[in-house]
């Protein structure tokens, strides 16, 4: 027999409830405070194995992603110090004019992670 697939509608549910809330509370809520409906309890007690896996994947991703936004400083230090190195006036537009398109992109992607606020646990997004 085929394993079963993770169903979106059910993973996303499991994402968005407050897990902390369930255990002290033993009723299920959504992060923004708004209790479950029956529906989406109903549907989250039909949750599989391959459902809970794909929330496991899930959380996953974004565990990883926040480990990224946190090493940006130190990840950014390090690949400008090449650039640096060649310059005599040592500014990041210097810098940015000695990069070819992948290393602007790369620099530009951790200047992102450092910059924006961070994004909030979803499904499918990380």
């Amino acid at each position: 027999m085929p394993p079963s697939e993770a169903r979106p509608e059910i993973v996303a549910l499991l994402c968005d409830a407050n897990l902390q809330h369930f255990r002290e509370t033993g009723s299920w809520s959504h992060r923004d405070g708004r209790p479950f409906t029956q529906e989406e309890r109903a549907l989250v007690f039909q949750a599989t194995r391959a459902d809970l896996e794909e929330l496991k994947t899930q959380h996953s991703h974004y565990m990883k992603y926040l480990h990224k936004r946190k090493e940006a400083p130190e990840a950014i230090q390090r690949f400008l110090a090449p650039f640096m190195e060649q310059l005599d006036e040592k500014n990041l537009g210097n810098a940015h004019a000695l990069m070819t398109g992948d290393e602007r992109a790369e620099c530009d992607r951790l200047l992102k992670l450092m910059i924006e606020p961070a994004l909030p646990f979803t499904p499918y997004t990380f």
